[in-house]
């Protein structure tokens, strides 16, 4: 992945679900901690965005399972984002496991919701790189 942002997890017993498989709902949960991650690294201040009214939202989300995480295994994560035209952009995450296999991939679309209009942002793209110190690492 081309201008990606990477961080690693481990994977917890309380992660799994009956089987001894990393759960569906946490690998959303891994993902969304990678987005997050991703943010800060680009020096974005979420909380002075959160306090202007701005936020982004998750609009819709894909999950596909390619090999197992269990207990105790690492989870490599990249993150990456990519914008085109339009009010949505997209995060894709992919996981990949110790011998860096790929093993999973969440891919969002999301935007940037106004909280006062409760509209999404026209520009994301635009609004992002008005906030982070290196846009770079978002895509930009």
């Amino acid at each position: 992945m081309s201008h990606s942002f990477e961080i690693s997890e481990s994977v917890r017993l309380f992660d799994c679900d009956a089987q001894g498989h990393l759960a569906g709902a946490n690998y959303l949960n891994f993902a969304n901690q990678a987005f997050w991650s991703c943010l800060r690294s680009a020096g974005v201040d979420v909380d002075a965005m959160l306090r202007d009214g701005m936020g982004p939202v998750h609009l819709e989300t894909k999950l596909r399972y390619l090999r197992e995480f269990r207990a105790g295994d690492r989870a490599k994560m990249a993150c990456q984002l990519n914008f085109g035209g339009g009010k949505t952009y997209r995060v894709k995450v992919e996981f990949r496991d110790d011998s860096d296999e790929l093993a999973a991939e969440v891919e969002t679309i999301c935007g940037l919701l106004d909280f006062a209009t409760r509209r999404l942002s026209p520009d994301p793209a635009a609004r992002w790189r008005e906030r982070a110190i290196y846009p770079e690492r978002l895509g930009l």
